[in-house]
């Protein structure tokens, strides 16, 4: 097989930023399955350069122009740069292979700006593209493994790819590890709703844990886990016998369900410094959060209690929440979510916007088939910079107004006072102050404000906002040319838009085909 130049970039920014909270917090976002394909790109023999993009790199400058073969890892939000970067390597002859989220929930529109796009992706797979290296045009191949793979490669293995992006990291470096994959949860807006969980080698994390030792004099990892915990014995027993009490410090995603007094002294021991569970509602996902059937004012007091409980072990918690989801109806979530903001005023807030991406969930072929996806650019698919379906309780103006209401409430001066108050320790504390006065806080009140008032005064967003036009408003357009800067140039005609049913129209298309299969073979 013939030695390839692989260029492999992970775009943690979907463009320029100067913001204090990215200078500080993006290189800790780079994902760990780029620095896995580039630690089994190596293996087969192959020269591999890795850029994590943070925002603050001259992509330009940094992108390497000698290579035959481009691996992209982008979130949906940075697919518009994606395809930007995916034109301009294509133009120098390199071929190109799109990987991570946006892959895996929008193939077909990948499809037609990439020789591969990579769904469930193992070793097997990347050997696969690496011996093929072709191009694939017009329309990409859409490849995917049967599953999730089995075992990846530990941080000793990644850690020349990890160590460059880290040294961006101006104070807080936290190394990305995984103790899992999957989720045993059923959440039906969540990607990893669909993706068995499946828990990866203990003896590996020890071995890590001990590396990052020679490394730091007290490391700081960030489990990248959709659930972390789950299976929670045996992942304490792994951190204990690897490492000292307290010796390295840990930030976690996990669920209220797994958070029990218990459990929380013993993260408390060893070194677990944040947790983010997910509440998402008031009204349903009570298996999660460990409430049952409870809900209203009666899950607010619930969670509330068992968040108060979780701060005194924990530094930082922060909550997360959904917004606009078709159970919610009126004022009442957007109140309830204030008095848990009252009654718990250690935590910090998470609000996302309901938003469905592509095919990530089952749930999403539903809102397609009611025709309740609107095309918003993927630019704006973050999960607060553009709600994509259509609220089934709420007007567009009625819910952008509850939105910009609970994050005043949830920002407002007197809030973010009580939230360091009720928070101990430096760090934490200066973090809370930062997301409130940056684009999380004061960031999002203008921008939500600007978007309810342009529902009443630009005419090109009600007829986008309902669906009765597919023209993007001219304030999207402006926003992706500026974040692209001189990029906005390599960007393929067209790939402003796409198709907001495509998930639907795969999966009856499928429905004949399968059909006709039967039929030909008895």
């Amino acid at each position: 097989m013939k030695r390839l130049h692989v260029g492999i970039i992970d775009l943690v920014n979907k463009g320029p930023t100067r913001t204090l909270w990215s200078r500080v917090m993006n290189p800790n976002f780079a994902s760990i399955m780029p620095q896995v394909i580039s630690v089994w790109c190596e293996e087969q023999g192959h020269k591999v350069t890795y850029i994590c993009y943070t925002g603050f790199e001259d992509l330009e400058d940094e992108l390497p122009r000698d290579v035959d073969l481009v691996f992209i890892g982008a979130f949906t939000e940075a697919a518009q740069l994606a395809y930007s970067l995916s034109t301009l390597f294509r133009a120098r002859g390199a071929i190109t292979v799109l990987g991570g989220p946006h892959a895996r929930c929008y193939p077909q529109d990948a499809q037609r700006y990439f020789d591969y796009v990579l769904g469930f992706t193992d070793k097997s797979l990347i050997d696969d593209v690496l011996n093929d290296c072709s191009r694939h045009r017009p329309l990409g191949l859409s490849l995917s493994a049967p599953q999730q793979p089995s075992d990846l490669p530990g941080v000793r293995e990644r850690w020349k790819f990890i160590d460059p992006t880290l040294r961006k990291a101006p104070m807080i470096k936290m190394v990305p590890m995984l103790g899992s994959l999957g989720c045993p949860y059923t959440c039906s807006f969540c990607i990893d709703s669909v993706v068995p969980f499946q828990p990866l080698d203990f003896a590996v994390m020890k071995e890590d844990l001990r590396f990052l030792l020679t490394k730091f004099k007290r490391p700081l990892v960030a489990f990248h886990d959709p659930n972390f915990g789950v299976q929670f014995d045996r992942c304490m027993d792994a951190i204990e016998d690897a490492v000292p009490p307290g010796a390295i410090d840990f930030v976690a995603e996990s669920s209220l369900s797994l958070l029990s007094e218990q459990h929380l002294q013993r993260l408390q021991k060893n070194g677990m410094k944040a947790l983010l569970p997910g509440i998402e509602s008031w009204f349903t996902l009570g298996e999660k959060s460990k409430t049952g059937r409870l809900a209203g004012m009666d899950k607010v007091r619930e969670v509330s209690d068992h968040v108060n409980m979780i701060l005194k072990y924990i530094p930082y918690v922060q909550t997360n929440f959904v917004l606009g989801l078709d159970i919610d109806e009126g004022p009442e979530p957007f109140e309830l979510t204030k008095r848990f903001v009252d009654l718990t005023p250690g935590a910090f807030p998470g609000y996302s916007l309901l938003s469905a991406f592509g095919q990530a969930a089952p749930l999403n072929l539903e809102y397609q088939r009611e025709h309740r996806v609107i095309a918003f650019p993927f630019h704006f698919l973050n999960n607060n910079g553009a709600m994509n379906l259509k609220p089934q309780n709420y007007s567009w103006t009625g819910f952008y107004e509850h939105v910009i209401d609970l994050t005043k409430y949830s920002f407002s001066p007197r809030a973010a006072l009580r939230r360091m108050q009720a928070t101990s320790g430096l760090i934490p504390r200066w973090l809370n102050v930062v997301r409130a006065i940056s684009s999380e806080g004061n960031g999002r009140i203008k921008y939500y404000g600007e978007i309810r008032r342009r529902l009443d005064a630009d005419q090109e967003f009600r007829p986008f906002f309902d669906q009765r036009s597919s023209v993007v408003p001219q304030f999207y357009v402006e926003r992706i040319r500026k974040d692209l800067g001189p990029l906005w140039d390599w960007l393929p005609a067209g790939a402003i838009n796409h198709d907001p049913e495509a998930y639907r129209k795969a999966e009856d298309e499928m429905i004949p085909n399968v059909a006709r299969a039967k039929v030909a073979f008895g």
